[in-house]
């Protein structure tokens, strides 16, 4: 009797599993259901718009194929079939699995035969701030077929800088004032102050005029592009401007978010005369040197000397006293990490296709070895390395090293605050007090 309740139990189990395997999609779908319907409004919201808009602002259209990803179970909610049939259709959307090699990420990439723009759930549920997400997304998904393609960031590391920081937070309250000025010759006043403060701010720092264009020609150009098309009247693309300054102000660094807010502010004052100035920018653009063109200013011998004389006007005091405490606690920090990164015993793994996704708001240049990344999740040949606790990510970007090893198995290394899944013909090497991955 015993037996046959184990074989009943045994059966049922079966039949148990294998009804929940049939219905683990139809699970899903169940789950996400309000998420599904939520999309197809999104969806057909933003497609309204933008065939309203009508490719104007690029001569071309920007709706095209669009993943929603939901982040804790990777569920893709598309707007339109990929090409390998992967993803199924329900209702006026269709649905999937984002492979676990994919890295999540608000971003442009190639999937299943198709150029995507992935964008993270949930989205905002201001209808603004929508628009201006999606849209500025959807620029990345656009660029090569507008004349942007690979475009290569150099990352300005003297935004970390105290005087870095100080010169580009003047740049912005001079923006601010110009973006509130009550006549022409006020906000022309207000506009030549912020470029002598830039202006300034590439004296100090020679290579910073290079390296600034860079970020600024890719996330610049599709900020202002979401902003812009985000159906905002000009009241409140200046308040959505002046608050953005404001919250970019709270960020830990300024490395890689500066250009959210500084192109789209020049781009819309530009645009106050000229809605057209964007489709003559391409890729050998210096955005510096078209706005001052266009705003018929010029870089005055004197420039210290006029930097001297308006930065009071600009909450120059407050400015400085702040960003001095801040690089106090930031040479600290540097200390720290380079006993860490430098001193200690580490590991270092090299790239070979390298892909990455990772936090720009709270990075640390540390000298001209590497820039540190709190947070990061990098996918290559060798496996998956996810971190949480700072690694530092080599100055061309060829390398990531973390902490010493703590547990080491065949399949997953662990250090304070990472974790490498490690690819079945991948090992770990110990040379000296280091250690690297080398393939068997």
């Amino acid at each position: 009797m015993k037996n046959i309740q184990i074989l009943l139990i045994l059966i049922i189990t079966i039949i148990l599993y294998s009804c929940n395997s049939n219905s683990t999609k139809e699970q899903l779908v169940e789950i996400d259901k309000p998420k599904i319907e939520q999309a197809q409004e999104y969806f057909k919201e933003l497609k309204d718009f933008l065939k309203k808009e009508d490719g104007k602002l690029w001569n071309y259209q920007l709706y095209g194929p669009l993943l929603l990803v939901n982040q804790d179970d990777r569920f893709i909610i598309a707007n339109e079939a990929d090409n390998k049939g992967i993803l199924t259709k329900n209702g006026e959307v269709y649905i999937g699995t984002l492979p676990n090699e994919i890295i999540i990420a608000n971003t442009a990439f190639d999937w299943n035969g198709k150029r995507w723009t992935m964008v993270m759930l949930p989205l905002p549920s201001d209808y603004n701030e929508r628009l201006n997400l999606l849209t500025h997304e959807l620029f990345h998904g656009i660029q090569p077929k507008i004349g942007f393609s690979d475009l290569f960031e150099t990352q300005s590391n003297h935004l970390d800088e105290k005087n870095g920081r100080i010169y580009l937070k003047l740049e912005l309250e001079a923006l601010k004032k110009a973006l509130t000025s009550d006549n022409v010759d006020k906000q022309q006043a207000h506009i030549h102050n912020s470029l002598m403060f830039r202006y300034y701010r590439y004296m100090l720092f020679p290579n910073a005029k290079e390296a600034e264009n860079t970020l600024e020609l890719n996330e610049g150009l599709a900020e202002y592009t979401g902003s812009i098309l985000s159906d905002r009247t000009d009241d409140e693309l200046t308040e959505h401007y002046i608050q953005a300054i404001n919250n970019f102000y709270e960020t830990q660094t300024f490395v890689r978010s500066f250009a959210y807010v500084t192109i789209p502010v020049y781009g819309y004052l530009i645009n106050l005369q000229d809605v057209s100035w964007n489709k003559k920018i391409s890729t050998n653009t210096n955005l510096i040197d078209f706005i001052s063109e266009f705003f018929n200013i010029t870089t005055p011998e004197n420039l210290k000397d006029i930097v001297n004389k308006i930065e009071l006007d600009y909450n120059f005091d407050e400015i400085s006293i702040y960003e001095t405490n801040r690089d106090n606690e930031r040479q600290n920090l540097i200390a720290e990490y380079e006993i860490k990164f430098i001193n200690n015993s580490t590991l270092t793994i090299r790239f070979e296709n390298m892909k990455i996704g990772f936090d720009p708001r709270n990075i640390m240049p540390l000298k001209d070895i590497g820039t540190v990344y709190p947070n990061m999740k990098i996918t290559d040949n060798w496996g998956i390395l996810t971190v949480e606790n700072g690694a530092l990510l080599g100055q061309n970007w060829d390398k990531v090293t973390v902490s010493e090893p703590t547990e080491i198995t065949d399949k997953i290394i662990k250090g304070d605050g990472w974790k490498l899944e490690i690819n079945n013909d991948w090992e770990l090497i110990k040379i000296e007090k280091n250690y690297i991955l080398k393939k068997n």
